[in-house]
């Protein structure tokens, strides 16, 4: 299908006039878990089917939601000539963590492609239990959410040389349970408006998130990130910074200020890219001292974020500010009421709470259980300009770690040693080891080998840990 310029999430139009959309960047994706999985398609031609139709009127609908997109964008969109795109062949298996395909280009141009990137969960998902485990594949597709999912599941499956079962659209049935989701939301925080949603990245497709917005709007919610969605169904479109802005300046107060300073209007403070508690918070409050009655407000993501949000609210009020506080990643009805009795408790007013929700919204209603959560499938920057990045985030261990620079796949060739390096584009592959990222087979025995497989062996190559090491010692310890 053709896509709009207005098909992705709304802080991608913030992120690329608080930064520079003409810079070069690079994007990879990969899952965090879920196991050996098998690509099923042409990744490359997969992703340039996606790059958008461009129109005046986009650009006019834009400017009327707060979006007045700077000409280095719009230059941007239209160098779609120096995309470059490094991917793992068709019908090779992958691991946990591995960069499937990395995406290079002007920086607004690749970063636009995430929430429609990473909708290729769902195909990689599908193939792959049809592959591991066909005796499920009938029951996981016997009921989709809409004509357009019901198609992905034929395409696939006939991709991987597998008969598609018979599958039913019930759309109703999905509407239905959206409605009922959302509804109970509502009833929670007693206003529609304190919820927005954010569920673009978590369909299977823009048909099934389609439905999944007109069952909001129905429930009185009328806030959602997928603008062209907004557009068509008369909504707000909402969002202003993720992780990738924070990333590019390399530390949260520069990167907080370029969004207040560059971009009109309220600023969302994306709190976790480095520290919660150490780094975003001081960084964000900052500003707020500074601008009290600005309305912006503070997102928590990564992390315990009850002790977060307290340490916020105390710390906040020892500081005389008022933030609104954004709360999304994981939240459904049992956390949310969680969160509302914090909210009483320390006394935050119910209008300076906010919501947002997109798996627990768009995913867990549909039927099936191949959800993006399933596997945690990211699209993350690794490297702007000429400098690697990587998230850190607040979980132990790796957690959300990104990987930086421009990664790619040197997979085993003998006996010994992990399964799987996440190396460098340009880096020698150690001996034992060849370079599987653009070749022109699957493989090979060893992808066969390792295959079926629930966990492998992946680490990082020299060159990648140098990155890492290097990325650590400038890591922002706090902000002033």
């Amino acid at each position: 299908m053709a896509y709009t310029l207005l098909a992705t999430d709304g802080y991608k139009f913030s992120m690329a006039e608080a930064a520079w959309p003409l810079r070069p960047e690079t994007f990879y994706y990969s899952h965090r878990h879920g196991g050996a999985s098998c690509v099923p398609l042409d990744i490359e031609a997969f992703i340039r089917s996606l790059l958008p139709e461009i129109a005046a009127a986009d650009y006019d609908y834009l400017g009327q939601s707060d979006y007045l997109m700077c000409a280095g964008f719009r230059e941007a969109m239209r160098q779609r000539n120096k995309l470059v795109v490094r991917a793992l062949p068709k019908g090779a298996w992958f691991f946990d963590r591995e960069p499937v395909f990395s995406v290079s280009g002007p920086s607004a141009l690749v970063s636009w492609l995430e929430p429609l990137a990473l909708m290729l969960n769902y195909r990689i998902q599908l193939a792959t239990l049809a592959l591991r485990h066909p005796e499920r594949l009938a029951r996981e597709v016997a009921v989709v959410t809409c004509d357009e999912q019901a198609g992905i599941v034929r395409e696939t499956l006939d991709a991987v040389g597998v008969k598609a079962p018979p599958t039913r659209v019930d759309s109703e049935g999905y509407f239905k349970n959206v409605k009922a989701q959302v509804d109970e939301l509502v009833r929670i925080t007693g206003d529609p408006a304190r919820i927005f949603e954010v569920g673009m990245r978590a369909a299977t497709c823009m048909q099934q998130h389609e439905i999944a917005l007109a069952a909001c709007k129905e429930a009185g919610v009328t806030r959602t990130s997928n603008v062209e969605l907004a557009r068509k169904l008369g909504m707000t479109a909402v969002g202003t910074m993720g992780h990738e802005h924070v990333q590019r300046y390399g530390n949260d107060r520069d990167a907080f200020h370029a969004m207040r300073d560059r971009r009109p209007g309220r600023s969302s403070f994306l709190l976790d890219t480095y520290d919660t508690l150490t780094s975003g918070m001081p960084a964000a409050f900052e500003i707020m001292q500074r601008e009290p009655d600005a309305g912006h407000s503070v997102r928590y993501d990564s992390g315990d974020k009850v002790t977060q949000y307290l340490c916020l609210v105390e710390r906040a009020k020892a500081l005389g500010i008022s933030p609104v506080h954004i709360l999304e990643d994981g939240f459904d009805a049992a956390l949310t009421r969680k969160f509302e009795q914090l909210r009483e408790l320390v006394g935050v007013p119910a209008e300076k709470q906010f919501y947002g929700y997109g798996g627990y919204i768009v995913a867990r209603t549909m039927p099936g259980t191949l959800t993006r959560d399933r596997v945690s499938a990211v699209y993350k920057l690794s490297q702007s300009g000429g400098t690697p990045t990587m998230k850190f985030g607040n979980e132990a261990g790796r957690g959300k770690q990104s990987v930086p620079g421009r990664p790619v796949v040197f997979r085993r060739t003998g006996a010994d040693g992990p399964v799987s390096l996440i190396g460098q584009e340009g880096e020698r592959p150690p001996h034992g080891y060849r370079l599987l990222t653009g070749s022109d087979n699957d493989g090979g025995p060893v992808a066969e080998q390792v295959a079926l497989k629930e966990e492998a062996t992946v680490e990082l190559s020299e060159a990648t840990q140098e990155l890492v090491e290097e990325i650590r010692g400038r890591r922002p310890a706090s902000s002033p």
